[in-house]
Formats: C-alpha cells, structure tokens, sequence
C-alpha cells in the first residue's frame, strides 16, 4: 500500500486565499517593467473569446493587473518580435513562445488521433502551406476563404488544411488580425532554438503542472490539470516529479498542491481593485471561485435573455482580495454603461464604483450611468460615489 505524501503545510482558507491572489498578480505591486508579456510569462497563456464588450479579454487580463496599459501596447506586446503564439490550452490562447516545445504531447495527440470532423479535400493540406511559403502569413480568406456558402461551421478546404496544420504543428498563428487568426509557417515564426518536439509527454506534462501549479499558487488536482486541459491521470503520473509540493487547505476537503516558492514568504502588499473578465484564469473555474472567494459566478452569454441573473457578460468585481459584486457593462458612444450592477451589501460600493470609473476611463468613456442595481436602495449611494 502507498503511503500518501506528508503535506509540506497546513494553510488556512485565508492563506490559500492570498498565495492564490499573489500568483495570480492580484496582491502585490505589480511588475510594470516587465509589463504585458511579464503578465504573459507569469500566468503562462492569456484565453482568447470573442466577445467584446469594454474590451476583449487579452486586453482585460492585463488590465486588470497592471491598470490603464494601452490597448495597443497589449496588442504590441502579444504580437511582435515572435514573444508568443496561439495555440489551445485552456482553451484557445495566447502563449509565451518559450513554452512551444512543452506543447509537442498535444501536437502528437492531434496527429496520432486527430479530433476534427470536417473532412480534408486531397491536396489541400499542401496548398496551403506551399501558399504561405510562398507569401508569407496570411489569414484564411487570403488564402482562399474561411467558409463556403453554408452555416457558420462550413468550412473551405483552405480553413480545414490550415487549421489541420496549426493544430499539427506545422502552422501557427502568430497574430489576431480584425479579430481573423493569422498564420504563418512555424519553421518561421518560432525560433530555430525553441522549434522542436523532442520532449517526450511526460516531460512535456511535467512542465505545464509545475507551470499551472506556479501560476495558481496553490490549488487541487482538478484546479491544477485544468489549467492547460491536463487528463487526471497525466497529472496523476507527474505531479510527485513536478516541484509541486503537497499542502492541506482548511475547508477544500480535497487533496491539494502548492508551489514551494508560494510558501516561502508570507502573500503581503496591495489588493488590486477591478472588473474581472469572465475568462481571467483567477475565476474560470467555477468550483475553485466557490472554493476560494464563496463566490458563484456563470458566464451568462449563452443563456437566454429572460433567464439571466446577473446580465450577458457580468464582469465580477474584485477589490480587497474578495469578489465583492458584478457589473454587466456596455458602451455607447463615450458613455460606459452598467446596466445592471450586482452588490455584495453596502460596503461594496466604494469599489464597485472605483473599478467602473477606471475601466470607463481605460476605453475612452468620459461619462459613466447605471440602469439597474440588483439593491435599489443602494443605487443612490453608488450614484453618488460615482460622480
């Protein structure tokens, strides 16, 4: 019989609270020498999502740990000089380039079993990629158009070799242009240095669990593996050679890992203030959110209109290392309006009202209204606050 490991540490709630809030870059001053790709390198991807509305989570990941960096510059820093690549993690995400080679097990997956059910046309595969040899990145309607005359998921020969590609590893997408993925050759983009899928999966998986472990600071064994889409038992068979040291957390009632590095000093500094994006990896899982903050939160988007709670893209609100309330924003003109506002009682109102007059001011709005408060009595207070 396996005698489990001895935790390295007992922490309390709080304290997992705050390691997590510190790996994360919520508590402590931040690194603004190292800016954007800083962030990027820390948490290790960034999720890309379609929905707009202040502004697009790769912006709002950034903002909400460093304040007002400009979106351009968050553009800049993903985007140039080969500092990282999109490719699927969590979900579809923006990576440091360095870890391109800790991605080779998911690259072989996808060739070994591919997952796609659109069928390849004969030769489509290596016209595309003979026309970015030829002209460089390109996106799919440069080569070729993204879609045929069907629904939305009626993709062109061109947009299924191409994706086959990214997906292999042959192609990646080295930018988001107008919101269309641009792809370039990896024998081009990545760096001679990084371009190889010489480490085995093991190795591969042992990396991105100590990376996840790192960016979480602390957290379960489902917390950890879904960080990057890790199966159980992956993590299962690496996570003793990982770095990650076992811990117990007060209240979780499951087993739990920590980075040593995270339990070395006491988490110390000042608590951002911020709307949240739905997809922040601090709370895009919603059994940790609970777990951590007592918080449930659900991406609404998808729901029908007359069943939402709390609004189409509610963004929760942190401040004071707790998840106070949510603000379900939208723009019109120069305006940032809330139309509905979700409080967590009378004391949250200061920051909710501080995290909506810095994002309206981040995207260019110089006028800030509310529609709805989920606690009418309190709207007069936020009103004022606001003003």
């Amino acid at each position: 019989m396996t005698t489990a490991p001895r935790p390295a540490a007992e922490l309390s709630a709080d304290e997992a609270r705050r390691i997590a809030l510190r790996a994360q870059g919520f508590l402590g001053a931040p690194d603004r020498r190292a800016g954007v790709r800083g962030v990027l390198r820390s948490l290790g991807q960034v999720q890309l999502d379609t929905i707009s509305v202040l502004a697009r989570s790769h912006e709002l990941i950034p903002y909400a740990r460093l304040g007002a960096v400009g979106r351009p510059t968050v553009e800049k820093a993903y985007w140039s000089e080969a500092h990282a690549f999109e490719y699927w993690s969590h979900a579809a995400c923006v990576l440091p380039v360095e870890e391109w080679p800790h991605f080779a097990f998911r690259r072989r997956a996808y060739r070994d079993r591919p997952h796609w059910g659109h069928e390849l046309s004969a030769g489509a595969y290596d016209k595309v990629i003979d026309q970015l040899r030829d002209q460089g990145p390109l996106t799919a309607t440069e080569l070729g158009g993204a879609k045929n005359k069907g629904e939305w998921w009626d993709w062109s020969d061109s947009k299924i070799a191409v994706e086959r590609a990214l997906m292999y590893g042959e192609v990646v997408v080295t930018e988001r242009r107008g919101w269309k993925r641009v792809y370039d050759l990896a024998e081009r983009a990545i760096p001679q240095d990084l371009l190889h899928d010489d480490l085995d999966d093991t190795e591969c998986v042992r990396r991105l669990v100590r990376q996840a472990g790192e960016a979480l600071g602390v957290g379960t064994r489902a917390d950890i593996a879904d960080y990057h889409r890790i199966k159980a038992e992956q993590f299962d068979a690496v996570v003793e050679a990982s770095g990650l040291v076992p811990v117990t957390v007060a209240g979780w009632g499951k087993p739990a890992w920590a980075d040593p590095a995270a339990l070395a000093t006491e988490p110390r500094g000042r608590h951002r203030t911020t709307l949240l994006s739905p997809f922040d990896s601090l709370i895009w899982e919603r059994p940790r959110t609970e777990r951590i903050f007592g918080f449930t939160h659900r991406l609404e988007a998808y729901v029908p209109k007359q069943k939402r709670i709390h609004g189409y893209f509610a963004m929760p609100v942190l401040a004071g290392g707790r998840l106070v309330g949510r603000v379900d924003p939208a723009r019109e003109g120069r305006t940032l309006v809330a139309k509905q506002v979700s409080l967590d009682g009378p004391k949250a109102v200061p920051a909710v009202a501080k995290a909506l007059r810095e994002a309206a001011e981040w995207v260019g709005c110089d006028a800030v209204t509310v529609e709805r408060v989920d606690h009418p009595e309190l709207a007069p207070d936020l009103l004022k606050a606001l003003a």
